[in-house]
């Protein structure tokens, strides 16, 4: 390992530390203010809790990520230690732009968790922060063969396919918050899985970026599942946590995608290795909207029917229930990547779908199963 390529890594990882650090230094403040305040997330027939907590711990997020990357970047370029892609020009609008976007749906977020945002207006914003990616640069332009589609996509159609991207991550995050430590857990695991094939391809920037995130997470996460040290008080990220949150892998997911050698290196299977990391959230929503669309109820009408309510009914706990999905999510990361090096884009593609089908049927016999088992007890 050469000193330049040692360097490089301290400045992905340090700033991760420090993120880490004030992350861990503000939400206990949010945890005090929130209850002083009584600003609890209310309690009804769909939440898994039932006792009051706040959720406001996503105000610590974008906030962190903003400062602890803007003042890399300032040290990077002041020091001038290595190359750091301070010099892509190309790629400082893509990283304004995701940092307008984190400031808006900030923004909306907080507004939401207080007083309430209605739905089609929250999805307005979706779609805005969305095209501001292809303003940009940065847009899918290449599927890899996918659909057997080749060649360079036009923006005229790869600008509405980004923005359709970022608008079903964001949701499908959001929709994932179900249980305790499993939005955090699944968008670390993204970040890291990411953040090393960055790494690996020498996109410096954006490594940086997805180490920031994780060390923003780590305290939350365990604020979240297990509370704080003395009261064991917890607290949830709320919607300004899951919208930044959306947004921020959105960013990295459609970075690592986008075929431009100013960001990576050509890759062929970097579309499909890219959503691997949120296979398990955008599967889990596609099938709940198909469940909805078939049984005629409002798109946007939350419910007990994903993912997350399917293991619990089970009979498994809140923990056990998290690993289990982080590590089906780990899966799929680990098989795709494996994978794109030795079959074409098409055939894993379909071989996600045809093994995520074969755990719903699996999972769904089970979850039957031990239905009728609790309702032959009742009426005993």
């Amino acid at each position: 390992m050469d000193f330049d390529y040692f360097v490089k890594l301290l400045i992905v990882f340090v700033p991760s530390f420090f993120a880490m650090l004030f992350s861990n230094f503000v939400i206990p403040f949010i945890i005090f203010i929130t209850y002083k305040k009584k600003l609890f997330d209310p309690i009804d027939s769909r939440k898994l809790h039932h006792r009051s907590i706040p959720r406001l711990g996503g105000v610590a997020f974008a906030p962190i990520q903003v400062f602890t990357l803007a003042l890399t970047l300032v040290i990077v370029y002041k020091l001038r230690l290595v190359d750091f892609q301070i010099k892509s020009w190309e790629l400082f609008p893509m990283f304004y732009v995701l940092l307008c976007g984190l400031l808006m749906l900030f923004v909306v977020g907080i507004a939401d968790d207080l007083v309430g945002v209605l739905a089609r207006w929250k999805l307005v914003v979706q779609i805005f922060v969305g095209s501001l990616f292809p303003l940009s640069g940065l847009w899918i332009n290449d599927f890899y063969g996918v659909f057997f589609i080749q060649g360079t996509l036009p923006m005229w159609i790869g600008a509405p396919i980004t923005i359709f991207a970022v608008v079903l991550i964001i949701n499908a995050i959001n929709l994932i918050d179900g249980i305790d430590g499993l939005c955090s857990g699944l968008v670390m695991v993204s970040c890291i899985i990411l953040g090393t094939l960055f790494i690996y391809y020498g996109a410096w920037l954006h490594a940086l970026f997805a180490s920031i995130s994780v060390g923003v997470l780590i305290p939350f996460f365990y604020y979240n599942v297990f509370g704080t040290f003395k009261r064991k008080r917890r607290i949830f990220m709320g919607d300004t946590g899951s919208l930044t949150l959306g947004f921020s892998i959105a960013f990295l997911v459609i970075s690592f995608a986008m075929n431009n050698a100013s960001i990576k290196p050509f890759s062929e299977g970097a579309i499909v290795v890219a959503f691997s990391t949120l296979i398990v959230p955008i599967f889990d929503v596609a099938r709940v909207i198909m469940i909805r669309i078939y049984e005629k109820k409002p798109l946007f009408r939350p419910d007990r029917n994903h993912l997350h309510h399917k293991f619990l009914r089970t009979g498994l706990s809140h923990q056990s229930t998290l690993l289990s999905i982080l590590a089906l999510s780990l899966f799929f990361c680990f098989f795709n990547i494996v994978t794109v090096q030795y079959i074409s884009n098409n055939i894993v593609i379909f071989l996600d779908v045809v093994l995520w089908a074969a755990f719903l049927y699996i999972f769904n016999q089970v979850e039957r199963k031990n239905l009728n088992k609790s309702t032959n007890l009742v009426q005993d």
